[in-house]
This record gives C-alpha cells, sequence and structure tokens, in this order.
C-alpha cells in the first residue's frame, strides 16, 4: 500500500514537470507568433508626400458651402484626421462610423473628404449622420496628398505635418496612424519590419 502512494506521488510531479515544460514551450511559441502574425496597420503607399513634409495649405469649401483650410497652421487643433471616402466605396461605409469613433476617443478633429456627384455626396452624409463633420467634396485634396485607392487617411499635426497616412479599414488600422505617430515611426510595417529583422 505504501509502495503505491509512493509511486502515485512520485507520477504525479513527473506529470506535473512535464505540464510546466509544455507550458513554458507554448509560452515561447506565442512570443514568436506574436512577431511573425504582428497586427497590420494601415497600409501605407508610395504615391503623394510622405510622412514628415507638409503641404502648402489648400483653402477649399465644405458641401455647405463653409470655408476650410487643409493643411497649413490650424489654431487650437493639434492632430487632424483626413478622412477619403467615397458613396461607391463599399469599405468606406464600413470605416466611416469607425472614424467618427476614433475621432471623438482620440480627440483628433475629423475631416471628409470625397470625389463624387454633390446630390450622392449629401445622400451618403445624410445616411451616416456626417452633418456636424467638415466634408469636403472636389479632387483638390485628393491630388495633393496622392490618394490613389480608398479609404483612405491621412493624420496632420497642428502645422499641417503628414504624421502618418495610409490604407484604411478597420478601427484597428485608424489607431496605428496614432501608434506611428507617438513611436516616431512611419508607419507600423517599418516597425514590424525592425522586430522580424531583431528576431533573425
Amino acid at each position: 500500500m505504501l509502495t503505491s502512494l509512493i509511486i502515485a506521488q512520485i507520477l504525479s510531479w513527473v506529470v506535473l514537470l512535464a505540464l510546466g515544460v509544455g507550458l513554458l514551450a507554448v509560452a515561447r511559441q506565442v512570443g514568436v507568433l506574436h512577431i511573425r502574425v504582428a497586427p497590420a496597420g494601415a497600409l501605407a503607399t508610395s504615391g503623394g508626400p510622405g510622412v514628415g513634409d507638409a503641404i502648402v495649405k489648400i483653402d477649399a469649401r465644405t458641401i455647405d458651402g463653409a470655408s476650410v483650410t487643409i493643411g497649413g497652421h490650424a489654431h487650437g487643433t493639434s492632430l487632424r484626421l483626413l478622412m477619403f471616402v467615397s458613396a461607391q466605396c463599399p469599405l468606406c461605409k464600413n470605416i466611416i462610423p469607425m472614424a467618427k469613433s476614433f475621432a471623438r476617443d482620440e480627440r483628433v478633429a475629423l475631416t471628409f473628404v470625397g470625389d463624387d456627384d454633390l446630390a450622392v455626396q449629401r445622400s451618403m452624409i445624410a445616411q451616416h449622420g456626417l452633418e456636424a463633420y467638415a466634408f469636403v467634396n472636389g479632387p483638390e485634396v485628393g491630388q495633393a496628398y496622392g490618394v490613389a485607392k480608398l479609404p483612405f487617411a491621412v493624420l496632420l499635426d497642428a502645422d499641417g505635418t503628414i504624421l502618418s497616412k495610409g490604407l484604411v479599414n478597420s478601427r484597428e488600422h485608424l489607431e496605428s496612424l496614432i501608434v506611428a505617430h507617438e513611436m516616431g515611426i512611419k508607419t507600423v510595417q517599418d516597425y514590424i519590419g525592425s522586430l522580424k529583422a531583431q528576431a533573425a
């Protein structure tokens, strides 16, 4: 009887040690996967002005006829987000509510920019409740920032300098614009690339 208890106790300890070793191995693999499958950021594009550039300010008008300045110095606004959207773009319709929520949570001044028929844009504004936001409709802003695909976002500082930019289709992508700025990197992809290089 005593021998059976001793054997059972030894087996219990062996099993516990094996589980501990297995747990350490799993933890290591999770770390490796975290680097390999890192969260995706906004996809940076090569066209247009780059991060760190400041373009000449553009005096534009909103759909309602109010004057608005894109780029250049902005009084009382530390961060501005230009959100390029279109009523013809299904991804844009999904990102609009996320952009509104993101701007509110991060205290970012949000401006929507499009280039479409005025009636179509007014319909999209009404559908998504964008009346409280400046909405610029015309090709000038998109051309100045080299926007070729949508939805596209540009984060500007108070002086109109581009802090980060890229294609966005999720809240995570929008947040990556702020993260890239706070970390002092051009894009999250650059950071992930450096991590992979360190791990190799």
